[in-house]
């Protein structure tokens, strides 16, 4: 089994260090540059199994990387670097193939798992690719075109076991972003810590808003068992408290969730 080739591009001589410490072994050959430039060089010259993108780069830029790789090499995984302020532009990657997205600095193991799932999901596409191939071979003219589609040019849809691709995988009021396959909500671009519980409760408000969902519906909602007014009040209201906290560390003085007294909570519709 050949080696599989994985190239990292970013302009930091330190992330590049970092990333190839961690992917480098005896199954993996990785070849790190730092400019769009090179990059493009080197996937013009030869296919890589996956590539680590920083989007920021100076020159062409990322993008610029990410479309040529798409054009010439679609099964090739890519996986985007991104500074927390950029969500946006990870958001429009992965809806322009990119397999999945790190925030810098990244975890030794956000990085291995990332890594791992990008290489199962390129193998998953060679697969399909060659199965399609063989039923071409074996069938002839008569699999050239189903009900007018030629089946050459079905979608492979993305897919990951570790990384469900959904429709809905990402959800959105203002500037706040709920990642529902990687559990995750960022504000601003930066990730607010949040246990399973408060996750839930910010998701479920984010996807209501603007309408104000009250206590009782809250803890219905997201825990899953009714209660009477008082006793959801109180649930609800010390979820809220702590999520107000977190984000005050990420957001100084804003105030996302707004109290309407006697019915419920809403969030803002502002990022003021």
């Amino acid at each position: 089994m050949n080696p599989a080739t994985i190239l990292i591009v970013d302009d930091e001589p330190a992330v590049r260090s970092f990333l190839r410490d961690v992917l480098v072994d005896e199954h993996r050959r990785v070849v790190s540059v730092e400019s769009a430039e090179e990059a493009l060089k080197g996937i013009g010259a030869e296919e890589f199994d996956l590539v680590l993108l920083d989007l920021r780069l100076k020159g062409a830029g990322g993008m610029v990387v990410l479309d040529e790789l798409h054009a010439r090499w679609p099964d090739t995984a890519v996986i985007v670097l991104t500074a927390h302020a950029t969500m946006e532009t990870a958001i429009e990657a992965l809806r322009r193939g990119a397999h999945d997205y790190l925030f810098k600095p990244c975890t030794v193991v956000e990085l291995r798992e990332s890594a791992r799932s990008a290489l199962r999901e390129r193998q998953r596409k060679l697969r399909q690719r060659e199965l399609l191939a063989e039923l071409r071979r074996s069938l002839g003219d008569s699999l050239e075109k189903l009900d007018g589609l030629d089946v050459g040019q079905l979608p492979l849809r993305p897919f990951s076991a570790d990384i469900p691709w959904e429709d809905g995988r990402f959800q959105r009021h203002a500037d706040l972003i709920v990642d529902l396959a990687r559990h995750r909500i960022t504000l601003g671009g930066r990730i607010l810590e949040l246990s399973p519980t408060e996750f839930d409760l910010l998701t479920y408000m984010v996807t209501e808003a603007p309408r104000v969902v009250s206590p009782r519906e809250l803890v219905r909602a997201v825990q899953g068992y009714d209660c009477g007014p008082e006793e959801a009040r109180d649930i609800a209201r010390s979820h809220i408290y702590n999520i107000r906290q977190k984000i005050e560390e990420v957001a100084g003085g804003r105030d996302v969730v707004r109290t309407v007294r006697g019915v419920g909570y809403t969030l803002r519709t502002t990022t003021e």
